[in-house]
């Protein structure tokens, strides 16, 4: 939509998407899996017996010790020889479960998470896209959900199972002797402060990571989109060096992020070397002093050592553990900031009751702008009538036109469906209420019948007919290779600019929202089937109640009323006649269109 950038607050929104706080995107994940609670348990459940199978065997090697001090009889260490072999094997089974379940949860909050996060982009009103820029919005959706894609078959996974072993071990030492416990907590805030300056410092720079990723993906988004204008005026060497300036910023950021990551590794082996120093100490001086036996003593080691492998894990997949965080937090936000301003209560609007128009004392600004674009304006469409806003280019019509359709906010004044403020709903609760059709229509690759369900998932093939009839576009469509199944759009069948918005018409007809905003939606067609497009604008909106941005005076004429807006105010209404006869600004533009036409 042409100046369709309309603010969405009083204040003017963030220049970028919003991203969600470490507890925000917790308190998504733990909500999510509180959805599949049988799989969240089994998930637990799986890798907690996984990670004690595991340490039975170090503890059961320790009585094997004892055992062969005590002098103790083969029965006994053939039964212990066969229980460590029973809890490695069923160890094994229980780790390839967890890892199983680990993933299967990890996919379906994926799949949640992505497909909240496009829908959370597709419901922003069209200005907070532009606003934001897509390189930003595409990264989130693509690159984000990519790098949470592979935490969860590798890091994720990875981070869980060790995380809950490393808990089951450090708990199996206190089990051989609470002092071999303490020796082994010993190295835990050399961990601790390992992670607590890891932490805070790595999160933020993997956020800027990502966000230069979305500054390169947007510089080659503006140079791919306006190829031809950098070609015509010769200008490859300069959006060449802003790719590769942002290109090279990514670079740097990927530098810092493995640099520092090797400073946490070296803190890590530090921890460890604190860890198995004091446990061989303490368990010689319980040893020397008989307070321990020597398979307590013996095992204790093996049993920190059984942690080397699940803590070199965690370190070496925390990298990608912390990527797919920082990823998490941005789709999560994107979805908060979809959220927000939804209808509350009750006061959803239905299909029955009036739904005229009303507009009060609106006065609107872009942001950064002094001047507004309207002010004071105020116009009425009852039940089922039509106005047409018809002015000079700039005058604010489109403006108006997506502030009518729920698109963003006034700063002053109101706009009422019915009985329904918009400012309560946010825009898909606009949509249920108003269906708005530009001069940009486009064309989905895909089945002509899957096009057209855009509209009305729901709707039949024969529901599909008949929009297509209402709009006199049957006889074409019909006449396609393969009728409503026949591919069109990219790689399909090509359709001229009166298709394309007969088809625009027809998806307005089975969306059967009470109100209807078309902005200069056939001006793209040419004179030879604007005529034909004309009786299929007034068949779509037939009943209902009906905006115009007129950009031929032949439509303005068929509405009831006519609007003159001029710099960003209501100048003149009336019907067609009223106004011819006032003799003033409609009176000219008139002149002037019957004199070119």
């Amino acid at each position: 939509m042409p100046d369709a950038g309309v603010s969405t607050a009083t204040r003017p929104a963030p220049a970028v998407l919003r991203t969600a706080t470490g507890r925000e995107a917790t308190r998504w994940v733990v909500a999510h899996c509180r959805e599949v609670p049988g799989l969240t348990a089994a998930t637990v459940l799986t890798t907690v017996a996984g990670a004690a199978l595991q340490v039975l065997p170090v503890l059961l090697l320790g009585r094997v010790v004892d055992g062969i001090v005590g002098g103790e009889g083969r029965s006994v260490l053939v039964s212990t020889g066969i229980a460590m072999v029973a809890a490695a094997l069923l160890g094994a089974v229980a780790t390839a479960a967890s890892t199983y379940l680990i993933g299967r949860l990890g996919a379906d909050l994926l799949a949640k998470l992505r497909e909240g996060a496009v829908r959370a982009v597709l419901g922003m009103p069209s200005a907070r896209v532009e606003q934001v820029g897509r390189g930003d919005v595409l990264s989130r959706v693509g690159d984000d959900v990519a790098v949470i894609s592979r935490g969860i078959r590798t890091a994720i996974p990875t981070v869980f199972s060790a995380g809950v072993l490393v808990t089951i071990a450090t708990a199996g030492m206190f089990g051989l002797d609470w002092r071999l416990g303490l020796a082994g907590a010993g190295a835990l805030p050399a961990y601790a402060f390992a992670l607590r300056w890891y932490l805070p410092r790595s999160a933020p720079l993997y956020r800027k990571q990502r966000a230069a990723q979305a500054d390169r993906a947007q510089a080659l988004i503006s140079g791919l989109d306006g190829i031809d204008t950098v070609r015509a005026y010769r200008l490859e060497d300069t959006f060449r060096e802003k790719v590769d300036a942002e290109s090279w910023r990514v670079r740097n950021y990927g530098i810092e992020v493995f640099r520092f990551f090797g400073r946490f590794v070296g803190r890590e082996n530090r921890a460890e070397f604190i860890g198995l120093t004091l446990i061989l100490l303490v368990g010689y001086a319980l040893l020397e002093n008989d307070a321990a036996t020597l398979g307590q003593v013996s095992a204790a080691p093996l049993l920190f050592h059984r942690l080397f492998t699940p803590l070199g894990a965690i370190m070496f997949t925390f990298d990608e553990a912390q990527k797919s965080g920082a990823s998490l937090t941005r789709l999560v936000g994107v979805i908060g900031e979809g959220s927000e301003g939804r209808l509350v209560g009750d006061a959803a609007p239905g299909a029955g009751g009036s739904h005229g128009v009303r507009v009060e004392g609106l006065t609107f600004s872009y942001p950064g702008t002094e001047q507004p674009v309207l002010r004071d304006v105020d116009l009425t469409i009852p039940a089922g009538g039509s106005l047409a806003l018809v002015g000079a280019t700039g005058a604010g019509k489109t403006t108006l036109a997506a502030l009518i359709a729920g698109i963003g906010r006034p700063d002053a004044g109101s706009v009422r469906i019915g009985g329904t403020d918009l400012a309560s709903l946010d825009e898909a609760g606009a949509r249920a209420l108003v269906s708005i059709l530009t001069q940009e229509s486009h064309v989905f690759s895909g089945p002509l019948s899957d096009d057209l369900r855009l509209a009305a998932p729901t709707a039949s093939d024969a529901e599909l007919a008949d929009a297509l009839r209402t709009v006199g576009a049957w006889e074409w469509a019909s006449a396609l290779p393969d009728g409503l199944s026949t591919p069109v759009g990219e790689g399909g069948e090509r359709l001229d600019v009166t298709k394309v918005a007969q088809l625009a018409l027809a998806r307005l007809v089975l969306a059967r929202t009470p109100v209807v905003v078309l902005d200069e939606s056939t001006a793209e067609a040419g004179s030879e089937g604007a005529a034909e497009l004309e009786r299929a604008v007034l068949a779509a909106c037939a009943g209902r109640t009906t905006l115009f941005v007129a950009h031929r005076l032949t439509q303005a004429m068929s509405a009831d009323r006519i609007a003159v807006l001029d710099a960003g105010q209501v100048v003149e209404q009336g019907t067609h006649d009223e106004l011819v006869a006032l003799g003033g600004r409609y009176a000219r533009l008139w002149r002037a269109w019957r004199e070119g036409s």
